[in-house]
């Protein structure tokens, strides 16, 4: 059983504010700066480049890989860390194609991430393939016998609209397609099972419910009946089968491995660590209800208070991530007041609240306080002052 008032005690959270944009940027764990501190002491200052060996930063993003694997359905060995997620859909996505020469059609849907549809689309530039973007809700129709790689983000990052992995792999598996799936805003968040639901290629980021801090490494995994036979374009040095052997050509490392390309960013790493200490003792189907519990009593508490506010997030806990939108026409201008108020959500173009809900940290005394002032401010109309609807670099 999770004690999730363990768990929130483990981490940073600044006095007098209520956290709900773990969505975007997790809370930095309890022990992370002790963490990359003692790795800056005992090992960077006094091992130098030894440490590669002697505190293994060489197999680190493997190691770390493993501690992930766990938390969406994957194996040991499955996982390999390192750098941003734009390279590790780039890598996947490439890699697909790779498999499937006969075809060039990629498909998405116009709620996934713009990161991932500006790699798709420079991939297929490049390529000579097409990329087609549907609705979310047409994705499944929108199959067919020339698709090569279906792309999707299992959580929509406006919406929170959950894609049901399992039925849309196996959709594409049946028109001979493969499946990639990014994870950015399922890992720890939900209940994922990348190998129940047969999928291909899965990519993901560790800053946001992961707490890795800001710009922590993405991670990658490949299933095992591609692992090893998958060729990224992408092919750098840490990803060679002998890296140290220094060949003119390139040849590809066994299973995951063949997935690095850069020098692992070993800080970063460190940091990620003192968070996975806490998740090696979450179980994710209670995470999974508590996730469900904290968005279904924010849902219904905003519904009572602030009949001006439009869910803009799928009603049905099954259909739905670990967050929740709302629309208001002002909703930066709402939402810079929130925060000024000491409640951290985020807005999302063109007019979406939105509250990411951590249940690590998060719990039923955050989701009264959230209601309570976002009532307050649509109530006495606080939010339309000239420095909330200021915009930011960083909205």
């Amino acid at each position: 059983m999770t004690d999730f008032t363990k768990t929130r005690a483990a981490f940073h959270l600044p006095d007098g504010m209520t956290y709900l944009d773990g969505n975007s940027l997790g809370p930095m764990p309890r022990a992370a700066a002790d963490r990359v501190a003692a790795m800056m002491a005992d090992e960077w200052s006094q091992m130098l480049i030894t440490g590669w060996n002697k505190a293994g930063w060489y197999v680190q993003p493997r190691k770390v890989g493993d501690r992930i694997a766990r938390l969406i359905g994957a194996g040991d060995g499955q996982v390999v860390m390192g750098d941003t997620l734009s390279i590790k859909v780039f890598q996947a996505l490439s890699a697909a194609l790779a498999l499937r020469p006969d075809r060039r059609v990629i498909l998405s849907d116009s709620g996934n991430f713009p990161s991932d549809l500006y790699v798709a689309e420079g991939i297929a530039r490049a390529l000579g393939a097409t990329l087609r973007v549907v609705a979310p809700e047409a994705v499944e129709a929108a199959i067919g016998p020339d698709l090569a790689v279906l792309m999707l983000t299992e959580v929509d990052y406006r919406t929170g609209r959950r894609h049901d992995m399992p039925a849309l792999t196996a959709r594409a598996h049946e028109a001979g397609a493969l499946a990639i799936w990014d994870l950015a805003h399922s890992a720890g968040a939900v209940d994922v099972d990348l190998l129940g639901a047969d999928a291909d290629f899965a990519v993901g980021c560790t800053y946001k419910y992961l707490n890795g801090g800001p710009g922590a490494p993405a991670f990658i995994w490949t299933h095992p009946r591609h692992a090893e036979v998958a060729e990224p374009i992408l092919q750098g040095w840490m990803g060679h089968a002998a890296p140290f052997a220094f060949d003119q050509e390139y040849r590809p490392a066994p299973g995951i491995e063949r997935m690095r390309v850069g020098t692992p960013p070993v800080i970063a790493l460190s940091a990620l660590e003192a968070s996975l200490d806490i998740w090696d003792h979450v179980d994710m189907g209670a995470l999974r209800a508590r996730s469900i519990a904290l968005t279904e009593a924010f849902i219904a508490g905003v519904e009572a208070q602030c009949p001006d506010l439009v869910l803009n997030s799928p009603r049905d806990p099954a259909m739905r991530g670990s967050q929740v939108g709302f629309c208001h026409p002002q909703g930066y201008a709402v939402m810079q007041a929130l925060i000024a108020a000491g409640v951290v959500g985020d807005f999302r173009a063109p007019d979406v609240l939105r509250f990411g809900f951590a249940p690590l940290y998060n719990d039923l005394d955050d989701v009264s306080r959230a209601v309570e002032v976002l009532a307050r401010i649509l109530r006495d109309a606080s939010w339309d002052q000239e420095e909330f609807h200021r915009k930011a670099d960083v909205t």
